[in-house]
């Protein structure tokens, strides 16, 4: 990494919250060899996709480590939840998340812990978690909610690293409208049948024109917004795989034996 941050003329930074400020500042356009560039700007681009999921990746960190069985008499979905609850107030307080930011990843958090309720219900029975428990609300751990709030936080982070911006963004009302349909799909599909495909096609239409502005490094490229959705989708339907191998939670056809989550769950991921 250090060889990375001298190619770009910027000493390596010694704190988390000093990395922010380097990889945000504003610089000249830097004059290198075009293989030199390649490299330069991948590399970056990978740096501060991994500092924007630092909070899914020690997340992820105590799922691979925290055994089944809990650790001194502590189950497992409390510890994660305590974990979660640690990291969060860590970050809050050096700096690397605003108060502002927590309070847009909440309502992450408090959307998929209903979204969680809901599935989880007796009558729906999406999927389940199976171990005990002590902050279990509803028959859903309560650390449940950070999962989706480490999409949440994510999605903030790697929109303030890259200085994130969005042409041809369709109107308001119609994103607007497309949203609550799409959310509301999650939850009538088990009564009045599943639109997913049918809003699919919609929100391709809807976003066709769009392109995300990014830069990686000092110059800004650009990304079709659907792509970048495609993206996310394949990252979260592999973060769900993950998370069903480690036995977090299971859907119905798991609980005999492990198998892959349905690649239907990946159109999933974009809603988020």
């Amino acid at each position: 990494m250090q060889q990375v941050f001298a190619l770009v003329n910027v000493r390596l930074p010694r704190s988390l919250r000093e990395f922010d400020q380097v990889m945000t500042a504003t610089r000249l356009p830097l004059q290198l060899p075009r293989w030199q560039r390649f490299m330069a700007e991948f590399l970056c681009f990978g740096i501060k996709e991994a500092r924007a999921c630092l909070f899914a990746g020690l997340f992820f960190l105590a799922v691979f480590l925290l055994p089944r069985s809990g650790v001194a008499g502590v189950a497992r979905y409390d510890l994660l939840l305590l974990f979660a609850v640690a990291v969060q107030a860590w970050m809050l307080w050096t700096g690397l998340e605003t108060w502002d930011e927590l309070k847009a990843i909440s309502l992450f958090h408090v959307l998929g812990f209903a979204l969680e309720v809901f599935k989880t219900s007796p009558a729906i029975g999406s999927w389940s978690y199976p171990e005990a428990g002590f902050s279990k609300l509803f028959g859903v751990p309560l650390f449940s909610g950070f999962m989706y709030a480490a999409v949440g936080s994510y999605l903030i982070q790697a929109w303030r690293l890259f200085e994130l911006r969005v042409l041809n963004h369709p109107p308001y009302w119609m994103a607007g409208l497309m949203a609550t349909l799409l959310y509301a799909n999650f939850f009538t599909h088990h009564f009045i049948g599943d639109y997913r495909g049918v809003l699919a096609a919609c929100a391709l239409g809807l976003y066709a024109r769009t392109t995300v502005v990014f830069r990686p490094l000092d110059r800004e490229r650009r990304m079709p917004l659907l792509l970048a959705f495609v993206l996310i989708g394949f990252f979260i339907w592999l973060a769900e795989n993950v998370q069903t191998l480690f036995g977090v939670w299971r859907y119905p056809n798991q609980l005999g034996a492990w198998s892959s989550v349905h690649l239907g769950k990946w159109s999933s991921g974009p809603c988020w």
